[in-house]
């Protein structure tokens, strides 16, 4: 049998093994350790899959993931989320839209600590929708709005997807932290101009609320100071080189942990919830990893991101052509049937030869893979924030993916300029990265 053969029946099994309901991370190791078996022998795959395992999860540099992982979900246990969307509602509650203007914006500010998007989906679900009830806005503009913003944390550093990019494909986390800012910033401000069109067409989906004043402005900014001092103080340690990605992890839970201890808005109970469920998503996280480095063995023996390097690159057509119709193509329908960040750390060892290949940069490619999995997060059939916030406001989940919609027009137009103008994502990293 061929290596072609081999190859393209190992694929077929890991979509079967995917159909069959076996968790991705071990369908990838599963079918990467049949496929190297049948080419190699099966003493060397069995060697392998015990190299593999050790090798990942005794690796010193994953244990930046648990550590921004356990870092946000303090955050969000602590009532952080709550303190910034109470900010921004009496900032702008009072504009058409203007709660969930304001979800869009604490949610903004929270993804400075928080990483995990269903976490963020989860928070606001439970913090701004009952709010946005109470002012009458509608369950598909609420709900929506909800869900949508959760996205934001897989581009606003300190983003759990552009670690994992930058381990995979040994690109500087630091460079990648400070190109997914403006990225973010401009999806975040696409959501804001979204509603705020949305509710002057329509003032019944999101009414006004109560305006504040600036002394209730004023005394709510402190906990936005917060946020913003734990930010850069890690992205600045980063920045200039005082801390490695896992010592930059590090002190910002630290930082976290001291400032909800010394306002007294963790309880141990919560504190104990933090710690298990950081362990459990980055478990879930190694996982996926080590499925994929395992799969990832297969593919180098059977120099299949090659190949696909080599044809890709050979079709007599544009190289942003082949970017915006295959690869983000392949990224949106992938990442709407598999896990989007199963789906990244599977299709990205493919792709990024072909990436290099072609003169691009790895750092600007981070960007885009992360605002293509933003926009496959939110997409059926398999869009996670959706049913987070469908299962925590018990609205159907048919009427969260009508107020996701429109949402997606604002985030197209971000990929396409992020697409054609790479200085946009690349202009932080250059100045302040030389």
């Amino acid at each position: 049998m061929s290596i072609a053969t081999i190859a393209a029946l190992t694929i077929l099994l890991l979509f079967v093994l995917f159909l069959m309901g076996l968790e991705i991370g071990f369908s990838m190791a599963l079918a990467g350790f049949i496929g190297y078996a049948a080419i190699v022998n099966l003493e060397a795959a069995l060697n392998l899959v015990a190299l593999d395992i050790f090798s990942v999860f005794s690796s010193y540099g994953f244990i930046v993931i648990p550590l921004f992982v356990l870092m946000g979900q303090i955050g969000a246990s602590a009532g952080i989320s709550r303190n910034l969307y109470d900010s921004a509602y009496r900032f702008i509650g009072h504009v058409p839209g203007g709660l969930a203007i304001g979800t869009v914006i604490a949610a903004t500010a929270f993804k400075a600590i928080c990483g995990s998007s269903p976490a963020t989906a989860a928070t606001f679900a439970t913090i701004a929708v009952p709010e946005m009830d109470r002012y009458g806005y509608d369950k598909r503009l609420s709900c929506g709005t909800v869900a949508t913003v959760g996205t934001l944390g897989v581009i606003i550093p300190p983003s759990v997807v552009l670690i994992i990019y930058g381990i995979l494909t040994e690109t500087s986390i630091g460079k990648l932290f400070l190109a997914g800012i403006i990225p973010g910033l401009m999806v975040a401000l696409s959501f804001a101009v979204t509603l705020f069109g949305w509710c002057k067409i329509n003032p019944e989906m999101g009414p006004k609320g109560e305006r504040s004043s600036w002394k209730e402005r004023l005394s709510s900014l402190p906990s936005v100071a917060w946020v913003i001092a734990v930010f850069l103080l890690v992205e600045g340690g980063l920045m200039e080189g005082f801390f490695s990605p896992t010592e930059a992890g590090s002190m910002g839970t630290f930082a976290v942990l001291v400032l909800v201890v010394l306002k007294r808005d963790l309880t141990f109970k919560a504190f104990i919830k933090s710690v298990m469920d950081s362990l459990r998503i980055a478990c879930m996280v190694l996982t996926l990893i080590l499925g994929a480095t395992i799969l990832g063995r297969f593919f180098a023996v059977t120099k299949t991101p090659y190949l696909v390097s080599e044809w890709l690159s050979s079709l007599p057509v544009d190289p942003s052509i082949i970017i915006i119709v295959i690869i983000i193509f392949v990224y949106l329908i992938g990442g709407s049937f598999i896990e989007d960040l199963a789906f990244l750390i599977l299709a990205t060892p493919i792709f990024l030869p072909l990436i290099l290949k072609l003169g691009y940069d790895s750092v600007w490619f981070g960007v885009i893979v992360c605002v293509t999995s933003m926009i496959g997060i939110i997409l059926p059939p398999m869009a996670i924030n959706v049913f987070v916030v469908s299962g925590i406001t018990k609205v159907p989940i048919g009427t969260v993916y009508k107020g996701i919609y429109p949402f997606l027009v604002g985030m197209t137009i971000c990929l396409l300029l992020l697409l054609f103008f790479p200085g946009i994502s690349l202009w932080l990293p250059n100045m302040l990265m030389k």
